[in-house]
């Protein structure tokens, strides 16, 4: 017998043990959709009440609690314990059930064969590594801004050159 089955047979009643061999490899694929769902639920309540007395004696310890036997709890190691062994268990039984409620895969079709390939064929010839963009090179060189300047008439500045001009021209003379 190995220390974890050991472990199990001191910590856990009959019952509970008989459950938790049932959560097991062999047994629970041999189990009905209700056997299991009713495997799951004892283990759930089995689970539950071993948290909750673990929680009342990790009250009890910490004097929050009155004590519920005749004397006060003085550790709750084993009721941590017991909780965990039943956890695993009806998380394995758990798993058990979504592997059963999962459908199987079904094997593709050529023509979904086809599509994949031709999706993987035109992934291959899109650029993998986009361009970075603008970036500064060595140093502080400026980069070129291609933002619109202010858009004028071009009839308007040609109407202020050549007024300058005129002025210019009055002054000079």
């Amino acid at each position: 017998m190995s220390v974890q089955a050991k472990r199990e047979a001191r910590l856990l009643t009959a019952e509970e043990q008989a459950e938790v061999e049932a959560s097991r490899h062999p047994a629970v694929i041999q189990l009905s959709r209700p056997e299991l769902l009713a495997l799951i639920r004892r283990l759930r309540e089995h689970r539950d009440r071993a948290q909750g007395i673990a929680r009342q004696q990790r009250r009890e310890i910490r004097g929050k609690g009155d004590p519920r036997g005749a004397s006060p709890a003085r550790d709750n190691v084993g009721s941590i314990a017991k909780a965990q062994v039943l956890a695993q268990a009806l998380k394995r039984a758990n798993a058990e059930l979504s592997r059963r409620d999962t459908p199987e895969e079904v094997a593709p079709t050529q023509s979904d064969i086809a599509r994949k390939a031709l999706a993987l064929k035109q992934a291959a010839r899109v650029a993998r590594h986009p361009n970075a963009g603008r970036t500064a090179s060595l140093g502080m060189t400026a980069k070129p801004s291609h933002r619109d300047t202010v858009q004028m008439d071009p009839r308007e500045i040609g109407r202020v050159s050549q007024a300058v001009k005129v002025a210019q021209a009055r002054r000079d003379a």
